[in-house]
């Protein structure tokens, strides 16, 4: 079955555990369950060694103390060091008063004698920064180590790091993933994340209305050519080449083309790019002349804007002039640089394509927090804003963002950011709406990526998009309305 596709924040994640307690699912059985899908984790990774506790003041620990108490019953030497005491009357206590096992002192020469360590210490919701004894404790685990839901000190909703977060080698979480799992540095220090259901029924989900999720076919479908259909209607995409700067106009439109747009034109500035645009490949159209008239051409609905552009007061104007005329714009590389410091000059594009210089060219910084940034800039240009990553992040104007975990590192080469912001524009044409159609781009970027491996070129991209699309639609069991 899929990994589901909602991310739940701490708070969101308590508001579903209240739900389903409320709905009659006691408390005591969600931290058992959650400390049996932790416990059946470790035996199946790990062999039984000498394992050291760390347990918390709160549920995080009564889930700790769960796993201890199991992984003791099943033969494994376990040892339990406790933060401070549970709450009185509540599930930590209960579970702490279950524990009959050896407790040892919260210091940092017990973890250092460790095969393995879980860290039941602080959850995904921790509010403060890890720091001083703790933090000590921690840095001094050399075993592997296992987290219960997120590395202690992790913030859940954003993946940063709140004063000190161990290395782990497993994360075991519950009902759904939280953005730090998917998010850096939070995805590197979680390790191996297992998802466990303990029990939580997803009724409560409507109720919360996740607007956070990890980006995958479940959020958009691939366009599917109809039997009937012609080029006209896969839609007609326009790139501006810049002067003497055609390649990144090229590797866009060619994302554009291999992506499924009809048909493609790119306009030249001069005679000179002209001839060099019309040197390529053959099925791309090339126009000169006034743009204007380009752009009066009404069957021409979508627009990349920006690859090899000059981030100049003509190039912000041609964005504005040709959002102005009712064309939804891909805005990518010059257009973003020639809004230096005013958001208001892309008010009113379809799809912002920002790498992270780009993005605080434009907005500034994004801070700790880039889930908030990301959408802060949606909602103030009214676009799709996709800043791109390692762990890229789509966000809509209204509040919607997914987080797209595909992209392998050989990714980061020059080139690659043109082909998205074309594959983007080739989806665009063919009706999928915005946040879908840069979603799905997104995703099949990474997807492509990984099929090329290591020594990925830019221009190697396009031509492994249509192989990499088919297997999308089989493994949908949808190719050409037939079951595979």
């Amino acid at each position: 079955m899929d990994m589901p596709h909602e991310l739940l924040t701490p708070a969101e994640m308590a508001q579903a555990d209240a739900a389903a307690i409320a709905g009659g699912v006691p408390g005591l059985a969600l931290m058992q369950a959650a400390g049996r899908a932790v416990a059946r984790a470790i035996r199946r990774r790990f062999r039984p060694v000498r394992t050291l506790v760390l347990a918390g003041p709160g549920n995080n620990g009564g889930d700790g103390y769960v796993v201890a108490r199991l992984l003791e019953q099943a033969g494994w030497p376990v040892a339990l060091a406790a933060l401070g005491p549970p709450v009185p009357g509540s599930d930590a206590a209960a579970m702490a008063a279950a524990w009959r096992g050896l407790v040892l002192p919260f210091s940092e020469d017990e973890v250092a004698r460790a095969g393995l360590v879980v860290d039941a210490v602080f959850g995904a919701g921790l509010s403060r920064p890890v720091e001083g004894h703790v933090a000590q404790v921690l840095a001094a685990v050399r075993a592997p180590l296992v987290a219960v839901d997120v590395p202690s000190g992790l913030d859940g909703a954003s993946g940063t790091v709140r004063g000190f977060a161990p290395q782990a080698a497993l994360t075991v979480t519950f009902f759904r993933l939280k953005p730090a799992h998917l998010l850096y540095p939070g995805r590197a220090l979680c390790g191996e994340v297992v998802l466990a259901d303990i029990g939580l029924p997803a009724a409560v989900l409507p109720a919360i209305a996740p607007r956070a999720f990890r980006n995958g076919p479940a959020l958009w479908r691939l366009p599917v050519p109809q039997a009937t259909g012609h080029k006209y209607a896969r839609g007609h995409v326009a790139v501006v080449a810049g002067a003497g700067m055609t390649g990144a106009a090229r590797l866009a439109a060619e994302g554009a083309r291999r992506a499924g747009a009809g048909l493609l034109t790119t306009w030249a500035p001069d005679d000179a790019t002209a001839a060099v645009l019309r040197a390529g490949a053959p099925g791309v159209m090339v126009a000169t002349g006034p743009i204007e008239a380009l752009r009066a051409e009404a069957r021409i609905g979508v627009w990349v804007i920006g690859p090899g552009l000059p981030p100049d007061a003509a190039t912000r104007g041609l964005v504005r002039e040709t959002v102005a005329a009712g064309r939804l714009v891909v805005a990518d590389a010059g257009a973003l640089r020639a809004a230096t410091g005013d958001p208001a000059a892309l008010a009113g594009c379809a799809v912002l394509t920002p790498h992270a210089g780009e993005f605080a060219a434009v907005f500034g910084p994004p801070g700790a927090d880039r889930l908030a940034a990301v959408r802060d800039a949606a909602r103030a240009t009214g676009a799709v804003v996709v800043l791109k990553g390692p762990d890229s992040l789509i966000a809509a104007p209204d509040g919607r963002v997914a987080i797209n975990a595909n992209a392998p590192p050989w990714l980061a080469t020059g080139g690659t950011g043109d082909v998205l912001a074309g594959i983007v524009a080739g989806l665009l044409a063919q009706g999928l709406p915005r946040f879908e159609a840069a979603a799905c781009a997104c995703h099949l970027h990474g997807a492509a990526a990984q099929r090329a491996g290591a020594g990925l070129l830019a221009e190697d991209l396009p031509g492994l998009i249509p192989a990499t699309m088919s297997g999308m639609a089989l493994d949908r069991g949808r190719v050409l309305g037939h079951d595979p």
